[in-house]
């Protein structure tokens, strides 16, 4: 009689504990599915954002709402120094305003000297980021330097080296025998007025063999409730207390090359 109640004991002794320990059992695998769903949403990249408030579903996602786009006229130098300004800063000439580059002007401006502009390309689509649309922009510039194997010398490849080229030979390269290299050159820029020399430019020079633009961009966060589309409403602001000036143009050769 004593064993079967000290039996029982143990066996609701066993009882008890293993249904205290269920519900933490439960908890950990709520944890383990809790954080396997977080990873998987923060796996998939998605750019849109739902939340839930007093049972309504609110949706957002960041959205690249074009500001202002011009047409280049041509690429150059400040003809004097620029208060706060690098001396060596490449300017990109626009019908609207110019746009200086604060960093990586200089990369560019050895590129485009130092290489034979014939077998320069420059890709057409030229995107810059203004983030806080405060007068400054930031993005990146592209080119390629193309020419048959046996016209490359010892030179070329050191520079390609020291400037960071990287061999980007395509298919269609290599059937003609020929290999290429591509730069990308991080840059940032302010934005000033149109050059005060523009007309001079637009009579001296040719305009480029084909239309070239430059594209500026914000990113806002779009809820439900705002409408979709281009933030029309929204202007390009020029760096605050920024003077017209004149630009040394870079060689007409070179600014085909770009063009082309």
């Amino acid at each position: 009689m004593t064993n079967y109640s000290s039996a029982n004991h143990t066996n609701n002794g066993k009882n008890i504990k293993s249904s205290q320990q269920r519900p933490a059992f439960s908890t950990i695998k709520l944890m383990v599915g809790g954080a396997a769903l977080t990873a998987l949403l923060a796996s998939s990249g998605c750019a849109t954002n739902e939340l839930l408030e007093s049972g309504t579903r609110v949706s957002s996602k960041t959205v690249n709402n074009i500001i202002s786009q011009d047409q280049i006229i041509a690429f150059g130098r400040p003809a004097t120094a620029l208060p706060n300004m690098p001396m060596a800063s490449m300017v990109i000439v626009g019908a609207k305003n110019s746009y200086v580059l604060t960093q990586g002007g200089t990369e560019m401006i050895n590129l485009l000297t130092n290489l034979s502009a014939k077998n320069i390309q420059v890709e057409n689509d030229m995107t810059f980021n203004v983030p806080k649309n405060d007068g400054y922009f930031q993005g990146q510039m592209k080119m390629s330097y193309a020419k048959l194997k046996d016209e490359f010398a010892r030179s070329d490849y050191q520079f390609f080296l020291q400037n960071g080229g990287q061999d980007c030979t395509s298919a269609s390269d290599l059937r003609i025998n020929a290999q290429r290299f591509c730069f990308m050159v991080p840059v940032q820029g302010a934005i000033y007025p149109q050059v005060s020399n523009l007309s001079m430019i637009q009579s001296k020079y040719q305009p480029l063999s084909k239309p070239y633009t430059v594209t500026f961009y914000g990113q806002t966060q779009q809820t439900q409730a705002t409408s979709s589309g281009a933030n029309t409403g929204q202007k390009l602001v020029l760096l605050p207390f920024a003077l017209a000036f004149d630009v040394i143009t870079l060689p007409f050769q070179i600014l085909g090359a770009v063009a082309n």
